[in-house]
């Protein structure tokens, strides 16, 4: 097969479709930028949740009188209490699924509380009565939490138990809700694609039909006949892969690493490292849709 015959030939379509041939590009940039971006907060998602997952504890809150509640009495937890607490915790029945325990008192609480918000209004209206003292549980496996939970609830002298990651949860999900509907875009974006491709393959074999014919009669094979059609499909998609890879990075560049975590730094992000492992996929998942598509759309036409 000569290869300058074929690229002449994909040129050639290029020239006749140019309209169509942007309008693929544009479409594939679009859908795969959306593809990759998901991907890249799939990775976010990940890493947050191993970063603060590691971190999140079980906290069993002791009861102090200002809060009146039920299961209190009205009172605060006597040191009997707390130490039956702690021994409980440390016993053989649940220490093998506890790697440390800390406590902290209400002063420390307090004086906790006032440094992190210090200057807010909160801050100052705050007073110690306010806290009671309270036990950090960090676990050897976190998806045990509720066996601690279980086990300490409604000991006397304690308030609540919490587990850490609860407040955490509704943060993933509004994050794997942003995922799932980037998701969905790039996948409608991508059918656009594929569709758009074999149009434009249609056309462009159609400009040319009287070629077609001729290499017919000649006894051109198919293969020989499909390639450069396949060609012009693929290419178009390359270039517009490499734009979505451009974009993705150019996202993680200047808005992931340049501003969210420069802005907020108490969180870890991904970085460019993750979003050039997402290229290759972007580059071939773009490929093998216009591939497919083109090869598929070139033999119903030539059938046909």
């Amino acid at each position: 097969m000569r290869l300058g015959f074929v690229l002449a030939e994909v040129g050639q379509g290029f020239r006749r479709n140019l309209s169509m041939v942007v309008s693929v590009i544009l479409v594939t940039c679009v859908s795969l930028t959306f593809f990759g971006a998901a991907i890249l907060l799939q990775l976010q998602i990940g890493q947050m949740k191993g970063y603060w997952y590691d971190r999140a504890e079980v906290t069993v809150y002791m009861c102090i009188e200002v809060l009146n509640a039920p299961q209190c009495a009205g009172a605060d937890a006597t040191e009997e209490q707390i130490e039956a607490v702690r021994q409980h915790l440390e016993s053989s029945s649940i220490a093998s699924r506890i790697e440390n325990v800390t406590f902290q008192t209400a002063e420390e609480a307090y004086a906790r509380f006032q440094e992190e918000f210090a200057g807010s209004t909160v801050a100052e209206l705050s007073t110690i009565e306010s806290f009671g003292p309270a036990f950090g549980v960090k676990l050897v496996d976190p998806n045990e939490s509720d066996v601690v939970i279980d086990s300490v609830s409604g000991m006397p002298g304690v308030e609540e138990v919490k587990d850490q990651r609860a407040l955490l949860k509704p943060i993933f999900d509004l994050m794997n809700a942003a995922s799932y509907t980037s998701a969905g875009v790039a996948a409608l974006m991508l059918v656009a694609a594929v569709l758009l491709i074999s149009t434009t393959i249609r056309l462009s074999a159609f400009s040319r039909r009287r070629e077609l014919a001729i290499m017919r009669l000649v006894g051109a094979s198919n293969r020989f006949i499909e390639t450069p059609f396949i060609l012009e499909g693929v290419l178009a998609a390359l270039i517009g892969s490499l734009l979505a890879s451009a974009g993705v990075v150019a996202i993680v560049q200047f808005f992931v690493t340049g501003y969210l975590a420069e802005n907020v730094p108490n969180y870890t992000f991904i970085g460019i490292q993750e979003a050039l492992l997402v290229v290759p996929i972007i580059i071939g998942a773009g490929v093998l849709l216009a591939a497919l598509s083109a090869s598929v759309a070139i033999r119903r036409y030539l059938k046909a």
